[in-house]
């Protein structure tokens, strides 16, 4: 049985998952998210106790992975809690078994504890995240235009600087 230990972390691509790998395990080089949904999750502190399944894994404008969807508590699918967990707080593992198939799981780094107090995936959670990106990005922008319009008037002054050099 080969095992192997990844973070999610980079983004998708050509219909799978580019995962960022770290543990000294190989590295499959390529992953489908469409098999990591529904993957069991675990806490690190309680490696056999299933804690609840990936319901989905959010993406960024650049199609980076920015967090997962577990669903907690559930009871034949019913009853269950989705919260949300960013890419810092859990690490995918991947095994392939004896005849081929290949099981992931995902570990998470909290307790219990921590588990029932991460945010809940509903409708106030997603525009609060979509308005927060939305500003982290005007804020890059502006910054980025900002900088941009100062080294443009820095050239300038160097430029006339140079020019009444020349011309003197």
């Amino acid at each position: 049985m080969r095992k192997t230990t990844l973070a999610l972390s980079i983004s998708l691509a050509a219909g799978g998952m580019v995962l960022a790998s770290t543990a000294q395990a190989d590295v499959e080089g390529l992953y489908s998210a469409d098999a990591i949904m529904d993957a069991d999750v675990y806490l690190d502190s309680a490696p056999d106790e299933r804690v609840g399944d990936v319901e989905d894994i959010l993406l960024d404008d650049d199609m980076s992975v920015q967090a997962i969807v577990i669903e907690t508590g559930a009871t034949l699918g019913l009853g269950g809690r989705d919260v949300v967990l960013d890419n810092d707080h859990y690490r995918l593992e991947t095994e392939t078994d004896e005849d081929g198939n290949t099981i992931h799981r995902v570990y998470l780094d909290a307790t219990a504890e921590e588990l029932e107090e991460l945010p809940e995936y509903d409708r106030d959670w997603w525009d609060d995240a979509r308005e927060n990106a939305a500003e982290a990005w005007e804020a890059t922008r502006e910054g980025a235009q900002s900088a941009w319009q100062r080294t443009r008037e820095g050239a300038e002054s160097i430029g006339d600087t140079v020019g009444e050099t020349v011309n003197d």
